[in-house]
């Protein structure tokens, strides 16, 4: 309760919440016992919402009850007060189903509200933190959630996350605390403050994040149904093929700070326009080692591109967050044409 709490202004569910907080766990128990769940669920809404009740107030409420107190101290209503009374005085399965409709949509963990996060979405956040960090957040999660998310990340990464999980001991309540504030200020809030504004450029970012086959055929298919929306989404974009819209120097950049290898695997993807952009920024040295090692790569699969491709792409988009470049996907124009 927001307002002050006047003994004049409580109903009857507020003062049975008030005598049974007064009385302790042991009575709370016996009345529980004598209730069904139904009677239980409201007496536990009124109690986890009371705030602090001052003593007077807990002395009208006993007096009512024709119960003798001596100087009894003030009680504090609160969810956490109420799901630990519930746990030392009903059966589990019958505590978890209270405490959850206690929550309410607006009260739930932030593991609740975490699982309900578009999966590749949360792994394009995931594979930017520690894959000891991850795989403390999924121990946190549901198998079945935690599931879709590892299909989206990188397989190498995926695959060191799994390692950890299976190693996993017991997480300390600082670290938790630790990583449960990081989601919060890092994540959640982001996703808060996007309440009430277009999602292109949440899915956009999902798109960036998808194999190349998945990605054509579900831009087709938007493409088909809704042709303004999937240019706005398009728009938003920062694909590996748009490398070829930057500016010499924002290529020159690139091509200094990704390893030769990598860059040799992801053009095993790219179209003839784009491979002759990074050669005319490479010195003629360099345009002869990334010449031998496309030579030396022979087939590759093509998950084994699009892995490179978007390792690439995360690069970019890190550096033009950091202010390093700029890439701006409204400056899209006809390819280069030599």
């Amino acid at each position: 309760m927001n307002e002050a709490i006047s003994f004049q202004n409580l109903n009857g569910l507020q003062k049975t919440a008030i005598f049974l907080m007064s009385m302790g766990e042991k009575y709370i128990r016996r009345f529980f016992e004598r209730m069904d769940d139904d009677e239980i669920r409201q007496v536990s809404i009124a109690m986890s919402s009371m705030g602090s009740v001052p003593a007077p107030v807990v002395q009208q409420v006993l007096e009512e009850f024709s119960k003798n107190m001596t100087e009894p101290s003030a009680v504090e209503g609160s969810f956490e007060a109420t799901a630990k009374v519930l746990s030392k005085v009903l059966p589990h399965e019958r505590q978890e189903n209270i405490i959850r409709d206690i929550q309410g949509p607006a009260g739930r963990t932030l593991w609740d509200k975490l699982e309900n996060v578009d999966e590749a979405f949360l792994a394009s956040y995931l594979e930017k933190e520690y894959p000891q960090t991850v795989a403390v957040i999924f121990s946190k999660l549901h198998a079945e959630y935690v599931a879709k998310v590892m299909a989206h990340l990188p397989e190498d990464f995926a695959m060191d996350v799994i390692m950890r999980l299976v190693r996993l001991e017991s997480v300390s309540m600082d670290i938790l605390k630790g990583i449960e504030e990081t989601l919060k200020n890092d994540f959640m809030n982001t996703l808060v403050s996007k309440e009430g504004q277009s999602f292109s450029g949440q899915v956009a970012d999902i798109f960036n994040h998808l194999d190349r086959q998945t990605e054509n055929r579900l831009m087709t298919g938007l493409f088909e149904r809704n042709r303004e929306m999937a240019e706005e989404i398009r728009s938003q974009m920062f694909t590996f093929e748009d490398i070829q819209f930057l500016d010499d120097t924002t290529i020159r950049f690139v091509l200094k700070k990704v390893d030769r290898k990598k860059m040799a695997l992801s053009l095993k993807g790219a179209s003839e326009t784009l491979k002759q952009r990074f050669y005319q920024n490479l010195p003629d040295k360099s345009r002869g080692e990334l010449d031998e090692y496309l030579k030396r790569l022979g087939a590759v699969r093509l998950k084994d591109v699009d892995a490179a491709q978007a390792s690439v792409v995360d690069m970019i988009k890190s550096f033009a967050s950091q202010g390093q470049i700029q890439i701006s996907p409204s400056d899209k124009t006809d390819a280069w044409i030599e």
